[in-house]
């Protein structure tokens, strides 16, 4: 494949990730989509502090700044969840309804090899993509 379209495709890739990131915060901290079983997170509780790391944290990889500081703390909060969640249901991902957990572990780590790429915020103001 050709190079052509390389910044695109990683532009479309981090927008894409930090918006179903965002999503699954908006539902733990605002209710968004149903919350869960039909209310938002207690802030100040385990899903309250996974609702704020991944609804500002979605944020912070959409628009592309601070992107593989973000990456790495969500990165490891998709492995506590999976090994608090969903390992205790079973090793294997379809079973504990884990793989959303390892998916957006893998996308972290592509995000943390990459950085924000070509277009962020970060480096529209500072110059040059920080952390």
């Amino acid at each position: 494949m050709s190079n052509k379209f390389q910044d695109y495709l990683y532009f479309v890739f981090r927008v894409v990730v930090g918006l179903l990131f965002l999503q699954h915060g908006g539902q733990k901290l605002f209710g968004w989509f149903g919350g869960l079983g039909g209310n938002p997170a207690e802030l100040f509780s385990l899903m309250g502090l996974a609702g704020v790391i991944e609804f500002f944290g979605g944020l912070a990889i959409v628009i592309g700044i601070f992107t593989r500081l973000v990456a790495a703390i969500t990165a490891l909060e998709m492995l506590v969840a999976y090994f608090m969640a969903h390992i205790p249901q079973g090793p294997i991902p379809l079973v504990n309804q884990g793989e959303p957990a390892l998916l957006f572990f893998a996308a972290f780590l592509v995000l943390i090899a990459y950085g924000a790429g070509k277009w962020n915020l970060g480096k529209m103001l500072f110059k040059k993509e920080i952390l």
